[in-house]
């Protein structure tokens, strides 16, 4: 394993402890600003000291969930909008996001897709001849990409092993040595490295990529995405086959947790604008299947809402 000082993963993604809570303690201070609030009345409605308040808004308060609960109801404020990271969002961008919090949520998909086929970009236009197969691991994504990628005439890109490559070590490692959000950041760039240099491929992600929002967003608005689906039991037994023996350990509690992994991304995975099962098909029958559906015209290929 090598690591460089110019590795996109060598910058280390989460702000440190003081800068994060100096951030904290600014947003406090804006929002009790903008309600005329005085530090006084926030320590009143909140049922928190005035102390706490100061130490807060000067970035040296760390208080429980609970207290930042009440600070936040107090100010008219979510947790969420609280305690989030990154810079303050442009104010259209909230009134946007009020505005679709008020409409149904069963016509949240059709939003989403008139506002991507209008401001889509000339490069995301022609998304069909960029296939990413998403789902569950043991589905038959790396099986069926190559197979379907020979088929096209098209690279076929696994993009954990893109990753990889740009990291210089392994996902195991990656992980291990930088957690989850650096992880989630790295696997985003690598999907930018791979949008920037192909025009046309077939790409097979991880399963996990639909649990990050910006990075489900992207490779929907950009691939012609294919859900690649298979019973939990044959997704299991293809796990074990390919020499992972961790889902043995405790095989009914391993079978529930892999259920539950699944009916928890099934929303996600159902933003995907095909589905491709492979139960009780062999390798050629299923990579059949998915260049039977890659082929539907682009008039006729729309994301579904469920």
């Amino acid at each position: 394993m090598h690591m460089t000082m110019t590795n996109p993963l060598s910058t280390p993604g989460v702000r440190d402890s003081e800068a994060y809570l100096a951030k904290l303690g600014e947003r406090v201070r804006l929002l009790r600003s903008q309600r005329g609030m005085t530090r006084k009345a926030l320590s009143l409605h909140a049922k928190v000291s005035e102390r706490y308040l100061a130490q807060l808004e000067a970035g040296k308060g760390n208080g429980s969930i609970v207290l930042l609960r009440r600070v936040a109801r107090a100010i008219g404020t979510s947790v969420a909008e609280l305690v989030r990271e990154g810079p303050e969002p442009a104010i259209e961008l909230t009134l946007l996001t009020q505005y679709l919090e008020r409409l149904p949520p069963e016509t949240l998909g059709e939003v989403r897709q008139l506002v991507t086929e209008r401001f889509r970009s000339s490069a995301e236009a022609d998304r069909s001849r960029r296939i990413a197969l998403i789902g569950l691991r043991g589905g038959g994504k790396s099986t069926l990409g190559p197979l379907a990628a020979q088929a096209l005439g098209v690279p076929f890109i696994e993009l954990d092993r893109e990753i990889e490559r740009r990291a210089g070590a392994s996902l195991s490692e990656i992980f291990d040595m930088f957690g989850q959000q650096t992880f989630r950041r790295a696997e985003r760039e690598a999907l930018e490295d791979v949008l920037a240099k192909h025009p046309a491929f077939v790409m097979a992600t991880s399963g996990s990529i639909v649990t990050e929002a910006a990075t489900l967003e992207r490779l929907l608005s950009s691939c012609l995405t294919v859900w690649v689906k298979a019973e939990p039991a044959e997704h299991m037994q293809r796990v074990m086959s390919q020499g992972d023996m961790r889902p043995m350990a405790g095989s009914p509690r391993a079978m529930a947790d892999l259920n539950s992994i699944l009916d928890s991304r099934k929303p996600l995975y159902a933003k995907a604008d095909l589905a491709v099962s492979t139960t009780g098909k062999t390798p050629d029958e299923a990579a059949a299947d998915l260049l039977r559906a890659v082929a539907v015209p682009d008039n006729r290929i729309s994301r579904r809402s469920a």
